[in-house]
């Protein structure tokens, strides 16, 4: 079978290809547009380094094949922080309670933190567990993490500002 031409829109730009129909989302973005912050830890959607957005929707990038996101809009956790390199709010909280550690899982969880927070402003403890559930931190450092989405949900209750 030879290359499947895509065209998906990643952070906001429009990125053209012919790839293999068997590439996947995640090479697509790592190789094809150089987009490194999505990260492959088991390849099999179990472990939620891959996540990213697909039109608003938190998926593992590993588990889909480019072709399939053709004609969607794909952000990254590159298009989550702001292009003058500000973080966003989510960033900002896994920074200030402590929850990045060695860093390779951070953008899945940053990811799917965003989409909860969009889903859901005001999730309780249940919501938030249950949200992060599908992303594993190796170095199991995940009460700084959990402690960041609290703040932003108590940022949320209290009217300040939520996650873009």
């Amino acid at each position: 079978m030879g290359d499947v031409p895509v065209r998906v829109t990643v952070n906001g730009q429009v990125r053209e290809a012919a790839v293999e129909a068997r590439l996947t989302l995640a090479d697509f973005l790592r190789e094809r547009c150089a987009l490194t912050g999505t990260h492959l830890g088991c390849e099999h959607g179990a472990c939620g380094a891959c996540t990213v957005l697909v039109d608003g929707a938190a998926v593992r990038s590993c588990l889909m094949f480019a072709v399939q996101a053709d004609g969607a809009e794909v952000t990254t956790v590159e298009g989550i922080t702001a292009a003058d390199g500000t973080l966003s709010p989510v960033q900002e909280a896994m920074r200030e309670c402590h929850g990045l550690q060695c860093g390779f899982c951070t953008p899945g969880f940053v990811v799917t933190i965003t989409a909860l927070l969009d889903e859901n402003p005001h999730p309780d403890e249940g919501e938030i567990r249950d949200a992060l559930s599908g992303n594993l931190c190796r170095c199991t450092g995940y009460q700084g993490i959990l402690a960041a989405v609290r703040s932003l949900a108590g940022d949320a209750r209290d009217g300040g500002a939520l996650p873009t």
